[in-house]
């Protein structure tokens, strides 16, 4: 016998944001797997995390662009899923049609440019193509029966973020900046949120307009962890012409700031623990 389950997001009015990501399309009739009724009914409450001080609002859209909405059987087979975008109506609200039974629901915000791979319950994964972003997620044992259910969720943000900030001046022929790293993950394990495979992560960015903040998203292992950056500048006829290496200590739900000048000298980057998420710490090399 097949239930319905409904799943909505939103926030109190009182909720501190970090953000921005995807909402659903609901109606009455099925669209993308989705029914307007159903017989569990789970709702993001809360995020989990210190808010950057520079955000006060309290949209849904202002922490993320993008939710999904995944169920599991036990042993990790996806059954169902919704993949929300911040114009669509109802955002926030999804719902799926469900046998009677025991799942696993998970359920991820963020603002890349695509939904991530989903298939693989042990990896949830983002692309270099779709870019890694601020990340919000939750995981929790449901069972599905006879009787409504009604739940609440609270996404945990389960990135680390190295911010990378130029101080000096571009030479007139750099016109782009590629930031590759490792030690971390472009996916994550459905159960922890921990990153589940060991990534080449690349983001190469044109600069012409003068960019010099470049913030770069991973998955770490476990709470704590190293990545290995090589960052690399370019002309336009993509000639390499600086090249740095960099040993960058992250933290889960922490920023680690890498300042310097890039261009004139080549002791002069520091690194500090931003405390708009959580601890503060300052090393220099």
């Amino acid at each position: 016998m097949k239930h319905f389950i409904s799943i909505s997001s939103f926030f109190l009015s009182a909720l501190f944001v970090l953000t921005s990501c995807e909402k659903p399309l609901l109606t009455e009739d099925n669209i993308n797997g989705q029914k307007a009724d159903g017989n569990l009914t789970v709702s993001i409450s809360q995020f989990e995390q210190t808010p950057f001080s520079s955000l006060t609002r309290t949209a849904l859209s202002d922490v993320c662009t993008h939710i999904n909405f995944l169920a599991y059987t036990p042993d990790g087979l996806r059954v169902a899923n919704v993949d929300q975008e911040v114009d669509d109506p109802n955002f926030g609200v999804a719902t799926f049609f469900l046998d009677e039974g025991e799942y696993q629901l998970v359920v991820v915000a963020h603002s890349s440019k695509n939904n991530p791979t989903s298939t693989d319950f042990s990896r949830i994964r983002f692309s270099n193509a779709s870019g890694y972003t601020d990340t919000f997620f939750s995981s929790s044992s449901i069972t599905i029966g006879e009787e409504k259910v009604d739940m609440d969720v609270s996404l945990s943000r389960i990135v680390a973020l190295c911010r990378f900030v130029i101080t000096d001046d571009y030479p007139t022929n750099v016109a782009k900046m590629r930031f590759r790293y490792t030690g971390g993950s472009g996916a994550f394990n459905g159960s922890t949120g921990f990153g589940s495979v060991n990534s080449t992560q690349t983001l190469l960015l044109d600069v012409t307009s003068g960019q010099k903040q470049f913030d770069l998203y991973t998955f770490l292992h476990e709470n704590t962890g190293t990545i290995h950056l090589q960052t690399t500048a370019y002309d336009s006829d993509d000639n390499e012409l600086y090249e740095r290496v960099f040993e960058v200590p992250l933290e889960k739900n922490k920023i680690t700031w890498l300042t310097g000048a890039y261009f004139s000298s080549f002791t002069t980057f520091s690194v500090n623990i931003d405390t708009d998420w959580a601890g503060e710490d300052h090393r220099t090399f």
